[in-house]
């Protein structure tokens, strides 16, 4: 494990939430879902599309699972799009929307494997990593670009009837800002912004349409076309898919007016309709259950929606099920130790100039887990996941200033700092 690797990881669990990157290191429990999605799923993505749902409260896991499913995708040669639904950037309502987001959050497995500071525009770093695999059938684009080098990518572009031609068109402008003749690189800098702009359907259709020949703008009426376009680029760029994690973190659903609710419903429904035949795609939908049940703005309000999904069962999640409820995922002490082990591990990886923990090193770790596992209130608030890596952490630093503290103290500032959380 690198160092610094190991550091960010701890550093985010020293908070209670699950790393941007790294999750994989320390997690247990879902081995038999990532599995079957593994197996069932990303190994067809090709063939058809997909959609799933997950189900969980607050604190069950959902964003370190879809961090968890984002490093799979990554490894299983996908794209990654991680969606926040909220009502001002990307309402389900405005599908137009969704798609600039789509866009602005996608993100390849080298530009992940790097680990800096997300880009402002990375479908950029989409495009030319296609431009460079039409041509020379390699990720890296060797600068400037020879002419029968993209020509070569033009040619293969243009024969695919699954993508828009204004989408071909946009495209092709981006190329060309690689060509030895394409003139000051401050300026093509400057080119390759603006045409990344229309992808969020920002400026004025006039203005691309003089100047790149485009017809039509990104608009409620084209993005799902247009969402069926990128995901027949992504395969003609040599990856398997794109992955969107949509993920309804503010329950926007719950605060739409009524006809805003009933056209998010009409553009959920109609992507679930047309799914199995946008080749590429797959989408999982985070939410907690009362998107499912509730009388007022659930689903179930939308026969026809509700009929297709249906409500969470109170069982494991199976990856060939609609609905993966989390809630139905209860980790037992023997996890949770096997898991602060992991995170033991991680630490010593993070801190390995200095003297490792000694509970990482021998069979006082599991004592300890299993004190805290007792000493916490099963219905409390605050799940136990995060009280133990938390804890963890804290004890681990305990034990490098050499005072430690004794469990239940370690627990009662613990569950302090969370509550303030």
């Amino acid at each position: 494990m690198d160092s610094k690797l190991a550091r960010q990881i701890i550093e985010s669990l020293r908070k209670g939430v699950p790393p941007q990157r790294g999750v994989d290191q320390y997690s247990v429990g879902n081995e038999k879902l990532i599995a079957g999605v593994k197996r069932f799923h990303l190994s067809a993505i090709s063939d058809g599309g997909i959609i799933r749902f997950v189900s969980g409260s607050w604190g069950a896991g959902k964003t370190h699972f879809f961090r968890l499913l984002r490093d799979v995708a990554f490894q299983a040669e996908c794209l990654v799009s991680n969606v926040e639904l909220n009502v001002n950037d990307a309402p389900l309502n405005k599908f137009e929307l969704v798609f600039y987001s789509i866009v602005r959050n996608i993100a390849t497995p080298s530009y992940y494997a790097e680990g800096g500071e997300q880009k402002a525009a990375p479908f950029g770093t989409v495009l030319a990593e296609s431009l460079a695999f039409l041509s020379n059938g390699t990720r890296t684009l060797e600068l400037p670009v020879a002419n029968e080098q993209y020509v070569k990518a033009i040619d293969a572009l243009m024969a695919n009837t699954a993508i828009d031609i204004d989408f071909k068109k946009i495209v092709q402008e981006y190329w060309k800002t690689f060509l030895p003749d394409a003139g000051d690189p401050t300026l093509l800098q400057q080119t390759r912004e603006e045409i990344l702009q229309w992808f969020s359907g920002e400026g004025q259709k006039s203005a691309y349409q003089k100047k790149y020949g485009i017809n039509k703008m990104i608009n409620r009426q084209d993005a799902r076309l247009m969402l069926q376009s990128l995901a027949a680029f992504v395969r003609l760029s040599g990856y398997k898919g794109l992955l969107i994690l949509f993920d309804e973190a503010e329950q926007a659903y719950s605060i739409m007016r009524k006809s805003a609710l009933r056209a998010a419903h009409d553009n959920l429904l109609s992507l679930i309709n047309n799914i199995e035949s946008s080749r590429g795609l797959f989408l999982i939908y985070a939410t907690t259950q009362d998107f499912f049940t509730d009388p007022t703005h659930g689903i179930v309000v939308y026969g026809a929606l509700s009929g297709r999904v249906g409500k969470p069962d109170d069982k494991p999640p199976k990856a060939l099920d609609i609905i993966w409820n989390l809630d139905a995922v209860q980790p037992e002490l023997p996890e949770y130790q096997e898991a602060a082990m992991k995170v033991a591990a991680l630490y010593r990886a993070a801190y390995s100039n200095e003297t490792g923990p000694a509970s990482a090193a021998d069979g006082d770790l599991g004592s300890f887990v299993a004190e805290l596992y007792r000493i916490h209130p099963s219905l409390s608030a605050v799940r136990f996941w995060r009280v133990l890596v938390t804890a963890l952490i804290k004890r681990f630093d305990d034990e490098l200033e050499g005072d430690v503290r004794p469990v239940a103290e370690l627990y009662r500032d613990v569950m302090k700092n969370l509550r303030e959380d």
